[in-house]
């Protein structure tokens, strides 16, 4: 289900939005922040397991994460689905249609959460008076091909252990960016969605989890984590440990 929510002048704007530094209007100048207020005109509030959008819809508008969290799957002809990406806030959803203005997956929310709608005809409009709107979007372009990137490499070349170990520490650095602790966190997905995700079996993340329980990487009760070894964790992984993590 969703909600449509206009935005009106008592509303949170771009330029008083604290997920600005992660978003869209990353690094602009004051003044183009706040005409960049004129761009979103309306939000979208989800259900948990609402669409936000599904594959093939035409692409009419991108969306910025302001609340919750989004997964986004694809779907073949024999209902066959392959989960690509959880979203959390600050990211944008939508961005991988706009080659052939058709949606390549369904969006789905994991929780309830809120988008800020972005409509692409507004965006040209706007990207006239504001040419840094163009290098925004290249920006955000570039960071869906590093992740895309990021996500073959855990998929093609790590074992088990390390993939889930990645994932972790990927959850971990982007909760840490939106101020939350990087040790400290709630999977708004299943274990199943995470197995999905990264190519295991729910059997096999089952497993995977008992034993870095076992192994004294983490605690973990339902959905709630807690990285207790940071740098084993990197180490298994096979990637850099951030000086907070000692």
């Amino acid at each position: 289900m969703q909600k449509r929510i206009p935005v009106t002048a008592d509303s949170m704007r771009c330029s008083t939005c604290m997920l600005s530094e992660l978003c869209l209007p990353l690094g602009m100048p004051k003044p183009e922040l706040n005409k960049l207020d004129d761009l979103i005109q309306e939000r979208i509030r989800l259900k948990k397991g609402s669409p936000l959008f599904h594959l093939a819809d035409p692409v009419e508008a991108v969306y910025a994460l302001r609340s919750g969290s989004i997964k986004t799957q694809l779907e073949d002809a024999t209902g066959q689905i392959q989960i690509t990406g959880f979203l959390l806030p600050g990211e944008i959803a939508g961005m991988d249609g706009l080659l052939d203005n058709k949606h390549v997956s369904h969006a789905l929310a994991l929780e309830d959460s809120e988008v800020c709608v972005m409509r692409l005809d507004d965006f040209d409009e706007l990207a006239m008076q504001l040419p840094m709107l163009q290098t925004q979007l290249r920006r955000l372009m570039s960071k869906e091909i590093n992740r895309s990137h990021s996500i073959m490499m855990t998929l093609g070349a790590l074992r088990s252990e390390q993939r889930l170990a990645a994932f972790l520490l990927n959850m971990s650095d982007r909760l840490t960016a939106l101020g939350y602790s990087p040790y400290e966190f709630l999977l708004r997905m299943s274990r199943e969605e995470i197995g999905n995700f990264l190519g295991l079996t729910l059997e096999t993340i089952s497993r995977l989890f008992s034993r870095f329980s076992r192994e004294g990487l983490l605690e973990i009760q339902q959905r709630e984590v807690k990285l207790l070894n940071l740098p084993a964790l990197h180490q298994l992984a096979g990637t850099a440990c951030p000086s907070h993590a000692y």
